[in-house]
């Protein structure tokens, strides 16, 4: 259990500091959260992509090129974000 420094007899920049360790702590803790959701959506689709999409060759259309155009394009946006490219770039 953390303990609160008491605003009465705590100098004003010990309560600052203290304020602002944890909010790097709570900030961390989000981000690290936020990492494991990025990490399991990239797992599922690599598994999807490893099973080729749940398409079978014989079964192949048109259909399935747009919805993978569709998933590249979406993925590009994030690539293209993440990595300061196309319409990110600096």
């Amino acid at each position: 259990m953390t303990t609160r420094l008491s605003p009465i007899t705590t100098p004003r920049h010990e309560l600052r500091a203290e304020k602002a360790r944890r909010n790097k702590e709570a900030a961390l803790a989000a981000f690290i959260g936020k990492k494991a959701e990025i990490d399991e959506m990239l797992a599922r689709l690599q598994a999807l992509s490893d099973d080729h999409f749940n398409a079978r060759p014989d079964e192949v259309n048109w259909g399935h090129v747009g919805t993978l155009g569709h998933y590249a394009s979406l993925l590009k946006r994030i690539t293209d974000s993440a990595f300061g490219e196309g319409e990110h770039a600096r």
